[in-house]
């Protein structure tokens, strides 16, 4: 097998192919520096494992190249590494946790370990010294710890034991390296020692230490450890100092096979060992190395008398230190080393090179004199929030919350440039068209604009927002720089020449919208090169600004128009253009895709989104590569915790879009490359920028399998093209056709395959969708008005298969819901004395008649005889006659005077309503 032969560095033999996904992880920038740096080579050679968001990343530092792990659908939680570097395990939490040993040597997962769904994953793991035995620690409210003998195809651990509350948070577990039975593990107050045998197992909580035990401030546990010599273990604490425990024999232990075992463990010690808190502890050979918050290693004998120390000023706060296997070749000082001073460089015992990870995102390589310290890693030590790339070059800047702002060059995966700012974290990125200028938004409400290139600033900090910047966008002729912030306003800022040299000026800013704002986007004005500036809010407000008339503090609104009925739009792009007609795409929290006129602001279009957990959150057009059609377009889209591509124009075709997850903790922005190659996701607080390869052609072959023309559309009804609902829609729909033609008339009938516009509502609702007089509005114009632009003509009527594909893109997402109606008694209603929401009878008919969509008089009361069977001919039947009596006289004794949901649903609408 591919296991067996691999060798180390079989990983990077080969050139990786072309991706077979239509999105590829080509690159990978930051980590999660909470979690340790594992060294996998040996001597000088610099193979790192580290985690970044839900992938491990194996990076061979020194030949520039990364290897990615994937197959966690949640952040990972915890890793661990054999001693002989061939086998890693990798565990997450959250839903569908994952517990995946891999092959270091060829990256292939050799187990997978389901973890109970109730458990929340894990939050620690260690692996035997023989690599047999896989420890884990759950992450839920009650913890539970397991052996895994993951060489075997069992399911089922070999053993586990439930945790008390009592004994706090276990985060830290490792096997003792003389016999895998032993086990210790420790919370930030109590630590844990186990003994397992197949049956029964043990697990021994170690004495309460306090003040009074050594008269003296233990401070927090952090890591934990076996000694070398087999009866004792050892604790760091943040106060600086070292339990030492001994092991006294248990008197209900087999004695039998069972000598010197701790299953009866005491604190005999406390050793003060430094000021600084202590963070790592680990055993390496005969030796016992410290890490603490000063950035200092220190190494000791067995009896904790002093060896050696290491440290740099510019080290922090230690994560973790991985020691090279095999003792490196006589080390040759790099270029760019960090010199320590003459006094603290003293020969390291241990005799190895090792890995140095600090808790503010740096990875260091120390050479075995501990002489040298080489920056091999600085990333980002807070979010990253911002993602921007160059329109003419490879280059790419990511902001993070740190006030880091670095810029790479992709194609090369190379450090190019990079400037800290210490007054703010870094919110949003923007290029201008012909990549000159880099605006900067910051969580304080101020704005920078640099010089691309060198990061320098280009005028002063411009200040005129109240919140945190949002949004940042140039115009098409780099003219104007429109911001949003928290505040929910728009800012503009003008450039304009001073003493011959180009600066930026506030012209004016305007709180347009009453709830948070999606984006803002320049457009270009029809038959003009004016710019045109619009902005899109939750307030469901799509807002036109006239540059032209706006003046020095003064920002005009041109137009104002809400966009939509009841769903939020999320996001905005300029579609391509693919006929004579302009649109604009927006994207809501429906799941439904919009078109509107880029002149008119009519709704155009509505479309069925990708569904794929949640909605589109940021959308762009991807730029077209060369070698794709001149016709052809795709978008690029996130969701919460995905990165997608859809095919345009998009019309429903679910086969049309493809979604990976990225940051399954939340995406927070996205941008792409100029020659639409490739694609960046910024995953927030995990601290990791993405980059995502391009292979449109499997998309494009996805879409040709999925099928053609109504193939697509039929497997989004219930049952299929054969199934009852489908053959429903049918007899419905020529059922229509008679209706038109008169039901009773004795001329010839006319055979069609179309039905006129206006019998759309009616089936619409026949098969179970309600629209709204909005919609329906909306439905009948997008039919009528399909071909307007490019014959002239209006359509007057529908076919069959068309019609299809409206109701798949105009009704729901996930179809009818009892919480929407649920939502709606909440805000609308109020507690009854059972401690129901309910809504009055008579304010429920008030509601109907005077918000939103208002009825009148007749029509409530027409509607209400006929769900309420009330009419005439009974059964529901439509009255012919209506009792002018009024509405209040219909619901009089049909429904109660205070109704919850379930009454309105079930008693009222006649809506099947689950248990």
């Amino acid at each position: 097998s591919l296991v067996q032969t691999a060798t180390p560095g079989t990983l990077f033999q080969e050139d990786k192919a072309a991706g077979v996904h239509p999105l590829n992880l080509s690159w990978v920038f930051g980590y999660n520096s909470s979690l340790a740096v594992h060294n996998l080579m040996d001597g000088d050679q610099r193979l790192l494992l580290y985690v970044s968001s839900h992938a491990a990343v194996i990076h061979d530092v020194l030949g520039n190249r990364q290897y990615h792990l994937q197959s966690h659908s949640n952040v990972i939680s915890c890793l661990c590494v054999s001693e002989d570097r061939r086998w890693l395990a990798t565990g997450d939490r959250g839903p569908n946790a994952l517990v995946i040993v891999w092959d270091s040597f060829s990256g292939i997962p050799v187990r997978t370990i389901f973890e109970s769904p109730r458990q929340d994953g894990v939050c620690a793991l260690a692996m035997s010294r023989d690599a047999k035995y896989l420890a884990t620690i759950s992450a839920g409210p009650v913890q539970r710890v397991c052996i895994w003998d993951w060489t075997s195809p069992t399911e089922n651990p070999t053993c586990s034991t439930l945790l008390r509350p009592e004994v706090g948070y276990q985060d830290y577990i490792v096997f003792n390296p003389q016999n895998p039975s032993e086990l210790v593990s420790n919370s930030r107050t109590q630590v844990i020692f186990y003994l397992w045998v197949t049956s029964p197992q043990y697990d021994h909580l170690a004495s309460l230490l306090s003040l009074q035990t050594f008269r003296s401030l233990v401070g927090r546990f952090s890591q934990s450890v076996f000694h070398f010599n087999n009866t004792q273990a050892l604790t760091a604490t943040s106060a600086g100092k070292l339990v030492l425990w001994d092991s006294t024999p248990h008197p209900h232990c087999p004695s039998k096979g069972q000598q010197g075992k701790p299953h009866s463990m005491r604190a005999t010690k406390l050793v003060p060992m430094q000021k600084d808190s202590l963070t790592v502890l680990l055993v390496f050979e005969s030796c016992i190395v410290t890490g603490d918050t000063k950035g200092q290693v220190k190494v000791y004998n067995g009896q904790l008398r002093f060896l050696t120390c290491c440290s740099h000023p510019k080290v922090g706060p230690i994560v973790s230190i991985s020691f090279s296997k095999d003792p490196p070749d006589p080390p040759t000082p790099a270029n760019g080393g960090l010199e320590t001073d003459p006094p603290h460089s003293v020969s390291l015992t241990c005799n190895r090179n090792f890995i140095l990870s600090t808790s503010d995102a740096t990875v260091f390589h120390v050479t075995k004199a501990g002489t040298h310290f080489e920056t091999v890693m600085e990333e980002a030590r807070q979010a990253v929030d911002a993602v921007a790339c160059h329109p003419r070059q490879e280059l790419v800047a990511v902001g993070s919350r740190c006030g880091l702002l670095k810029v790479w060059d992709y194609q090369h995966a190379k450090y190019l440039v990079s400037r800290v700012f210490t007054a703010a974290g870094i919110q949003c990125l923007s290029y201008d068209s012909k990549g000159c200028f880099l605006a900067v938004g910051f969580t304080d409400g101020s704005v920078h604009i640099l010089d691309a290139i060198s990061l320098q600033s280009s005028c002063s900090e411009l200040r005129f927002s109240r919140g945190p910047v949002t949004h940042a966008s140039f115009s098409h002729d780099a003219q104007y720089l429109a911001t949003a912030d928290k505040k929910n306003a728009v800012t503009v800022y003008k450039s304009v020449l001073q003493d011959g040299s180009r600066c930026w000026e506030h012209l004016a800013g305007l709180h347009s919208h009453y709830k948070p704002i999606r984006g803002i986007l320049f457009g270009v004005q029809s038959g003009s090169n004016e710019p045109r500036l619009l902005s899109l809010g939750e307030d469901r407000h799509l807002v036109e600004y006239d540059l032209n008339s706006s003046s020095k503090d003064q920002l005009v609104v041109l137009h104002r128009d809400r966009i939509e009925q009841d769903a939020v739009p999320l996001c905005m792009a300029w579609h391509p253009q693919l006929s004579s007609e302009s649109f604009l795409l927006t994207a809501n929290n429906h799941y439904k895709m919009k078109l509107y006129n880029a002149t008119t602001r009519a709704c155009r279009k509505t479309i069925l989104g990708p569904t794929y957990g949640s909605p589109l959150e940021k959308i762009q057009i991807l730029p077209s590569p060369d070698t794709v059609e001149p016709q052809k377009h795709y978008l690029v889209y996130v969701t919460k915790d995905k990165v997608g591509l859809q095919i345009l124009p998009a019309d429903g075709n679910p086969h049309k879009s493809f979604a990976f997850i990225c940051h399954p903790d939340g995406v927070s922005d996205l941008a792409c490359s100029y020659d639409g190659r490739c694609v960046f996701t910024a995953g927030g607080n995990d601290r990791a920028v993405m980059k995502w390869e391009l292979n449109l052609s499997a998309l494009d072959a996805a879409a040709c399998l999925g099928g053609k023309d109504l193939i697509p559309f039929y497997s989004l009804l219930d049952g299929g093209r054969e199934g009852e609902f489908f053959r429903e829609l049918e007899d419905y729909f020529y059922y229509t056709q008679l209706l038109s033609q008169g039901i009773d008339t004795l001329e010839t009938r006319q055979v069609s395959t179309h039905i006129p516009l206006e019998e759309i509502p009616l089936l619409m609702r026949a098969m179970g969708f309600y629209p709204s007089e909005k919609k329906i509005e909306e439905m009948i114009n997008e039919v009528k008005f399909s071909k307007y632009a490019d014959t002239g003509e209006q359509v007057a009527q529908i076919n069959l298969g068309d019609f299809i594909k409206l109701y798949i893109n105009h009704r729901p997402a996930f179809g009818l819901s009892m919480k929407d109606i649920q939502r709606a008694f909440q805000l609308l209603g109020y507690d009854n004395e059972s401690g129901d929401k309910v809504i009055d009878r008579g304010d429920l008919l008030l509601l109907l008649q005077c918000r939103g969509e208002r009825m009148t008089e007749d029509e409530l009361v027409q509607c209400l005889t006929t769900l309420l069977n009330n009419g005439p001919g009974g059964g529901g039947s439509e009255p012919d006659t209506y009792d002018p009596t009024g509405a209040a006289a219909v619901t009089e004794g049909a429904i109660p005077a205070e109704i919850t949901a379930e009454i309105f649903a079930a008693d009222i609408l006649g809506l099947p309503v689950a248990e």
